[in-house]
């Protein structure tokens, strides 16, 4: 059965997409740098609330997704405090400077996180070779990467994604995001054939996920 992600920018999104049939939340914070670690109360709020899985953003800025010591450090620290409150998974990427993956670091937080599953976020649209990336995703010990195919949206994107998917077989989940919205959701999944679908279910202004939109992304998923 194919599961829907929700990227929730804040508690009111977070308790929508979970009454109206979101399988899972990635919790983060602001929306127009592409998703920031959260604040640790606000998670608690939603882990009080919400009965499904959230995982939750290590991102200590928007930018880049290449971290100074310092940043590293605040990482490793924000999971840590989150391990403890029944969250269920954490979403990361960290790259080099020539914007390949830096296995040793991303290993060392995907352990730290242990024994709960971490997704690489959309710092892999940023790789040079998707297809060596994948390999050494896999290698740290990634559950999940979210991309939209190294495009600007997910269906600019969606060969690479089914091309992924295919590469990657049982070995790592393939979530296609970016653009992906109730209108083309049908057809993503008939291109890749993805377990697992990540939208914000926002179609206004407003920051927050539609619960209208949520309840179609997921109707819509066969």
């Amino acid at each position: 059965m194919a599961q829907l992600e929700i990227a929730c920018f804040n508690l009111d999104s977070a308790i929508i997409s979970a009454q109206n049939g979101a399988d899972r939340i990635e919790f983060c914070a602001d929306m127009k740098a592409g998703g920031t670690t959260p604040q640790f109360q606000e998670v608690l709020q939603a882990r009080n609330q919400i009965f499904i899985d959230i995982y939750v953003m290590i991102r200590p800025r928007g930018g880049d997704f290449v971290y100074t010591q310092s940043e590293f450090e605040q990482m490793k620290s924000h999971i840590l405090m989150f391990k403890k409150h029944g969250i269920n998974g954490f979403v990361f990427g960290i790259l080099k400077e020539d914007n390949l993956v830096d296995i040793k670091r991303n290993k060392e937080l995907v352990d730290l996180a242990s024994p709960l599953p971490c997704t690489f976020h959309r710092a892999f649209d940023e790789v040079p070779d998707a297809f060596i990336a994948l390999e050494q995703i896999i290698s740290c010990g990634f559950k999940t990467i979210l991309t939209s195919g190294q495009k600007s949206n997910v269906m600019e994107g969606i060969d690479r994604v089914a091309q992924l998917i295919k590469t990657a077989g049982d070995r790592i989940f393939i979530m296609p995001g970016g653009g992906l919205r109730s209108g083309n959701i049908e057809y993503i999944q008939q291109q890749t054939r993805a377990v697992f679908y990540h939208s914000s279910a926002i179609i206004d202004g407003s920051g927050t996920a539609s619960a209208e939109e949520t309840r179609a992304l997921k109707s819509k998923l066969g």
